[in-house]
């Protein structure tokens, strides 16, 4: 495949750099400020991109390069944090331009990723298939030999910067977390939660930091609560400065985001269980509208409680698709502990 281009946007309109040679860089996906793929830099100059976003955020992460002033054979690594599209859909295409970067996924996604045909026809399923194509163009595979699995308490090393990865599912069985040392910071993808910059509520006093809402991403189909559970707490237990989730950008306080996000995941799954005890046998088509109304009301209180400036309905339309894809999500964990 011939090179791309990087983008001809202004940069200013979707990178964001950080401290410790992080840049956040808007993928443009579905709107601005929604998903992020990270640019992380040592101080030798070698990069890895931690998500990718789909094909049409490529150009985006290629100009982030040419803004850190370096060439696309400075990337060592490309690291999606699962292999949902909206986080790897555009990693073959971005790999057949970094002539040296080799691809580190979980084994439970490499081979979707070798092979994307699965992982399209998935999304077929739930979207149609003339909306994955233009959502998300058609998804390259990446060659077998430039992949590298990953495993639980691996290190890789980016220049002199290091990089540790977990297994962290709960959101999803092919995800893991990166542990950044320099920044003291977790690449959490979406088993910490998604948060949106919109939903930031006020300072509780004058001149202090906003209120961040941030939620747990229950979307199909291996939402577990447990491991989701587990996962935060294995993060929680490297005193983290930062949490940097796709859906979007670096968050500090991070004992409190998981406190929010733990119950959230506990009213989750005590209301599923709610439900299903007063609607024995259920349907599954009755099952998802009922789980969706019970993540709206949920997601919509806690955004209240934490001071979302929206109101109520400008806040679900916000949510629309969280609430939509989380209700489904919750319904078929809700299937599950009935079979």
């Amino acid at each position: 495949m011939s090179l791309i281009p990087a983008s001809t946007e202004s940069p200013d309109t979707f990178l964001q750099p950080l401290d410790h040679a992080i840049t956040v860089v808007d993928t443009g996906f579905h709107r601005a400020d929604f998903d992020a793929a990270y640019l992380v830099v040592s101080p030798e100059g070698r990069a890895a991109f931690i998500d990718t976003g789909h094909n049409a955020a490529v150009p985006r992460l290629l100009a982030a390069l040419v803004h850190a002033g370096l060439h696309r054979d400075a990337v060592d690594w490309v690291i999606p944090t699962h292999v949902h599209l909206d986080h790897a859909g555009g990693a073959g295409l971005l790999m057949a331009n970094l002539p040296n970067a080799r691809a580190l996924i979980h084994p439970r996604g490499a081979r979707h990723l070798i092979n994307p045909l699965a992982l399209v026809e998935g999304a077929r399923a739930v979207y149609g298939p003339d909306e994955v194509l233009r959502t998300y163009g058609h998804v390259l595979p990446i060659d077998a030999g430039r992949v590298v699995e990953s495993h639980d308490e691996m290190r890789v090393n980016l220049g002199s910067r290091a990089l540790r990865l977990i297994d962290s599912p709960g959101h999803a069985r092919h995800h893991h977390a990166i542990w950044d040392e320099a920044s003291r910071g977790w690449f959490t993808g979406d088993t910490f939660g998604i948060s949106y910059r919109d939903l930031d509520g006020a300072p509780l006093q004058p001149g202090g930091a906003p209120r961040v809402y941030i939620m747990p991403s229950s979307t199909p189909v291996q939402f577990e609560p447990d491991a989701m559970r587990a996962s935060i707490a294995r993060m929680l237990a490297a005193q983290p400065d930062w949490i940097y989730p796709t859906h979007y950008g670096r968050l500090g306080n991070v004992p409190a985001l998981a406190a929010q996000v733990l119950e959230q995941v506990d009213a989750f799954e005590h209301g599923a269980l709610a439900w299903a005890r007063a609607h024995p046998g259920a349907d599954a088509a009755t099952r998802e509208v009922g789980m969706v109304a019970l993540m709206r009301h949920i997601l919509l209180d806690a955004a209240r409680r934490a001071g979302s400036p929206l109101s109520d309905e400008a806040t679900a339309e916000r949510l629309d698709i969280d609430i939509r894809l989380n209700g489904q999500g919750l319904a078929i964990w809700l299937a599950k502990q009935a079979a």
